[in-house]
């Protein structure tokens, strides 16, 4: 089976003063051309890393990340610009993200000049209204600068910017969580549409999963660095296995009053990321952890066809949910 993307056994550990931070640890899966995988999971979780680092915008601490085969974990600096064609990044505000300096013809026009894709100043401005038109972007704020827009516009701009040197690749990292609620589903719809038109491969990290549920067409789980669950977003939504995936899920709102919808609350300490000891790092919050969960790590294992689970106990969670 042919992939886009392959990411085995990741790893990107930080220094800090009591040790090393496992913000990434031992991640591995695949995502196919065409495809969009979300990546869930509370605050801190690592997800944000994860897209770095296969950016390579974060140096990995080991393991390998295959781009049609190549493994850019090898690639000198100087072919991960001439790679940057290929992968691009959506970051979550969009205001930080942009050159208050620059104006929106200018912040498109930058990744052109860099990439040397054309020759004439005339060629460029063609191919930035034509990226302004495929947003929604009018031609009369060509030359304004991104303090006079609005988020929603703002992540237009962004997005127009990634697009412009034709990527196949780009990690979403919270494009939407900034955005009030209305302007969250335009984003979406034209980043859903252009992915259709392009063919483009996203990796959307959220820790919204309705947004994800809306988007994505495989779904990942982390926890504290861990990829937990990956399954197809119709499996987790309807047949969790991993106890904290089931907690996520149950905390997702309901606009139906009439169905009585049991919230799990979880309980217990949070295990550390820094220098984390043998177990499961969730086994401490987990009403099915028994002595095996504290003392020995968890496999990744495919606990079903194309739906991928790290806990002991899956098998006794999934009958109790």
């Amino acid at each position: 089976m042919s992939y886009l993307l392959e990411v085995k056994n990741l790893k990107k550990y930080f220094t800090v003063p009591n040790g090393l931070l496992h913000a990434v640890d031992d991640v591995s899966f695949s995502i196919k051309k065409g495809e969009t995988l979300g990546i869930v999971g509370e605050s801190g979780c690592g997800k944000s890393t994860l897209g770095r680092v296969i950016l390579r915008l974060h140096e990995p601490t080991s393991g390998r990340i295959l781009y049609e085969g190549m493994d850019i974990t090898t690639f000198s600096k100087s072919e991960m610009i001439h790679m940057r064609r290929n992968m691009q990044i959506i970051f979550q505000d969009p205001y930080a993200s942009l050159n208050p300096r620059f104006t929106v013809a200018q912040i498109i026009e930058e990744p052109l000049k860099i990439h040397k894709l054309y020759k004439t100043s005339g060629e460029r401005k063609e191919r930035i209204e034509e990226l302004m038109e495929m947003v929604g972007l009018s031609k009369r704020v060509y030359n304004s600068y991104p303090h006079e827009f609005d988020g929603g516009r703002r992540q237009r701009i962004v997005i127009a910017r990634a697009l412009s040197i034709n990527p196949q690749f780009i990690v979403c990292d919270e494009p939407v969580s900034a955005l009030d609620v209305s302007v969250q589903a335009q984003i979406l719809n034209l980043m859903m549409e252009l992915q259709k038109k392009l063919g483009l491969t996203y990796i959307f990290i959220s820790h919204d999963l309705s947004v994800v549920k809306h988007i994505s067409d495989n779904v990942g789980v982390m926890y504290l660095g861990q990829l937990i669950e990956k399954a197809s977003k119709k499996k987790i939504f309807k047949k969790p296995l991993h106890p904290y995936t089931n907690a996520l899920l149950s905390s997702i709102p309901s606009i139906n009053v009439d169905v009585k919808k049991e919230r799990q609350i979880l309980r217990g300490e949070i295990a550390s990321p820094i220098n984390p000891k043998q177990g499961c790092r969730f086994a401490k919050r987990c009403e099915f952890a028994a002595d095996i969960c504290f003392n020995s790590n968890p496999k990744y294992v495919e606990a079903e066809e194309d739906h991928f689970v790290a806990c002991h106990r899956f098998e006794e969670a999934a009958n109790d949910i």
